[in-house]
């Protein structure tokens, strides 16, 4: 179905089982972020935070990030001093080494693993142009196969 059909269904107050759903969906947009380095942490909180100043500011809901790659990760983190390299340093550690049968390139299934354990997506209240988030908590891209240009999508849905 799609983003068109179901906010026709919302605004008609077409019931999803028993209930109408209490959100509107509002356009997407994409948000491109450039890494340095092969693994690489990155703060993406500030960036997020300027897209929904800039097309949300009014609004209380819930914001989607969705990593267009199979080789990186969105999470959210303390990122203190040194935190980002501790986070690195265990992601490696959890990967086995083993001979790899992928045939593009094993190499970088290591990659492919992390970025489906750590997980592509995340979903964050946000209100009135700022994310919620704990005092430490910040939004991160893991960078798992760099340098790059990786596309983040960002949807929002408006909570009526």
């Amino acid at each position: 179905m799609s983003v068109g059909s179901l906010q026709g269904l919302l605004k008609q107050g077409m019931p999803t089982g028993r209930r109408v759903l209490p959100f509107t969906i509002r356009p997407m947009h994409r948000l491109s972020i450039k890494t340095q380095r092969k693994r690489q942490i990155l703060d993406i909180t500030d960036p997020v935070e300027a897209l929904l100043r800039q097309h949300h500011a009014a609004a209380v809901g819930v914001c989607h990030l969705l990593v267009l790659h199979t080789t990186a990760a969105l999470t959210t983190a303390d990122l203190d001093p040194g935190t980002d390299l501790d986070m690195l340093d265990a992601f490696e550690s959890m990967i086995p080494k083993l001979n790899y049968r992928h045939p593009h390139d094993p190499g970088h299934v290591p990659d492919h693993i992390l970025s489906a354990l750590i997980g592509t997506s995340v979903s964050l209240l946000a209100d009135r142009g700022s994310l919620i988030l704990g005092t430490w908590q910040r939004v991160i891209l893991v960078e798992l196969d760099g340098p790059r240009t990786r596309e983040i999508a960002f949807g929002f849905a408006v909570t009526v």
